[in-house]
């Protein structure tokens, strides 16, 4: 597929009517101080609220916004292999619609990629990172990808950032390999570019928890960030 913009910018969303209009709207700002060459994709993913409503105006009134909806929840890996497949841009971000990631990192993490990178990934451990987040979240990051650094031989530090830019080519064959279709997609994209010998750049940012708040349990959710690992590894060697 030939694309046919320079740049694609992705927003998984589920339940985001409140704040989508204000992300849209600063996306756009950063997508202009960029390129005039760009779209912008709402990827709703199963919304119970007035999302999809709420994307369908905003991609009317704007001719750069598009809308892939789907009636059923498809998870966030799905939802963004969908839009990665579809997308027109020859480099394609991706990042929360909570913006929790500081976009005075968007030119930072799309330069990676001109220079070179198949990926670049934001980064809330690296040296000179800076997070905002409830301590329980804090230990659960810390201690998943210290497991995906030992077990999967990652050299990242932080794996599952949603600020996330790729050649949109060159990821093409990672995402018919990508098992996971759910949050663990980050980190198997990353593993899998890493063993392919793809460059992946990682950068330190600002980064602010904008969520609904912790809802994590360290005994659970610990367990199952740890069974995700095992399973990549066995399917990996």
């Amino acid at each position: 597929m030939r694309r046919k913009l320079m740049l694609t910018v992705i927003l998984p969303v589920h339940n985001e009517e409140k704040r989508l209009a204000e992300c849209v709207e600063n996306v756009a700002k950063a997508c202009e101080a960029e390129t005039g060459s760009y779209e912008i994709v709402v990827s709703e993913d199963g919304s119970r609220d007035k999302t999809f409503e709420v994307a369908k105006r905003i991609a009317a009134q704007n001719p750069r916004v598009k809308v892939v909806h789907s009636a059923k929840r498809l998870g966030r890996g799905a939802a963004l292999t969908k839009a990665l497949r579809n997308a027109n841009g020859r480099i394609s971000v991706y990042m929360d619609a909570d913006l929790s990631s500081d976009l005075r990192h968007f030119h930072k993490l799309v330069s990676r990629i001109r220079d070179g990178a198949a990926i670049a990934t934001g980064s809330r451990l690296m040296p000179g990172s800076s997070a905002k987040r409830s301590k329980r979240r804090d230990i659960a990051s810390k201690g998943f990808n210290m497991l995906v650094r030992l077990i999967l031989g990652s050299r990242l530090a932080d794996h599952q950032c949603g600020f996330k830019a790729f050649d949109t080519e060159k990821i093409q064959p990672l995402l018919d390999e990508t098992e996971d279709r759910h949050w663990f997609w980050d980190t198997e994209m990353l593993v899998r570019a890493q063993r392919k010998g793809m460059r992946v750049d990682e950068i330190p940012i600002r980064w602010a928890e904008k969520g609904r708040g912790s809802t994590v349990d360290l005994r659970t959710d610990v367990a199952y960030m740890a069974s995700k690992i095992l399973y990549l590894k066995g399917r990996l060697g």
